[in-house]
């Protein structure tokens, strides 16, 4: 393959990558992570509600890492309630309903597992800005052979999917396994008890998922400009070693 073939791969293999870390870092400042339906089970018990009628004690909730919003249905409309990490004063007045929750939240929620999924995006990022620069260099400048070159870029890559694999694994388990909808639906409700009517992942958890593919492909891209895997052996060697053999 040409150099300028190579430059064109390792090019766009650093542009997606860049790519990535603005998605992975805009997503993790949304709320877009969950989107789902709670429904209060005490009311609908009290009524003795069937039917049509269910879907008056119907809510919604989404959240991500460091805030969301609930909205309540318990037969008498919905009330609406957001959690955050920090509320503004000048918020809290106009809104009582806008409370600065999170804080207590931790005493509920799976702290280590949450801790772990916000540094692991953190280090996504990072690891995936790391990448892009490596990627940049192989393709403009003179890169060395160790780290600096192929090796590096495979290496990067990997480290980056199998970041962002692990936050979908360690948020997955927090959210389905420690059941995270209801602790938080259920957060100072007294006698009023919510349980997940329906949950699904919401577009900033797919961005993340969509960024690891990238790093994966990329190592694709990498093959394809005539790099071999690291720890490949090539057929050149192989014949090298057969004729030593042979010798002997």
């Amino acid at each position: 393959m040409s150099s300028r073939q190579k430059k064109v791969i390792f090019g766009v293999a650093g542009l997606f990558s860049f790519a990535c870390a603005l998605g992975v870092l805009a997503a993790t400042g949304t709320q877009s992570w969950i989107k789902g339906t709670i429904f209060c089970q005490t009311g609908a018990l009290l009524v003795n509600a069937s039917g049509q009628e269910l879907e008056k004690f119907i809510g919604e909730i989404q959240y991500g890492l460091f805030s969301g919003e609930r909205v309540r249905q318990c037969g008498l409309g919905g009330r609406p309630f957001q959690f955050s990490w920090k509320v503004k004063q000048r918020y809290s007045h106009s809104f009582p309903s806008l409370g600065s929750v999170f804080p207590d939240l931790l005493k509920v929620i799976p702290l280590s597992i949450h801790v772990s999924v916000i540094l692991f995006s953190i280090i996504l990022i990072v690891f995936t800005l790391v990448a892009t620069a490596f990627f940049l260099f192989n393709a403009f400048g003179k890169p060395y052979e160790t780290l600096h070159g192929p090796t590096g870029l495979y290496f990067w890559s990997f480290i980056s999917c199998t970041c962002g694999c692990l936050v979908m694994v360690l948020f997955a388990s927090e959210v389905k396994i420690h059941r995270l909808s209801e602790k938080i639906a259920n957060y100072k409700e007294g006698t009023y008890i919510y349980l997940t009517h329906s949950e699904n992942y919401a577009s900033s958890f797919w961005v993340i998922f969509v960024c690891s593919f990238v790093h994966f492909l990329n190592g694709f891209l990498i093959r394809l400009a005539g790099f071999q895997f690291p720890f490949a052996k090539s057929k050149d060697s192989e014949t090298t070693n057969g004729a030593v053999d042979l010798m002997y």
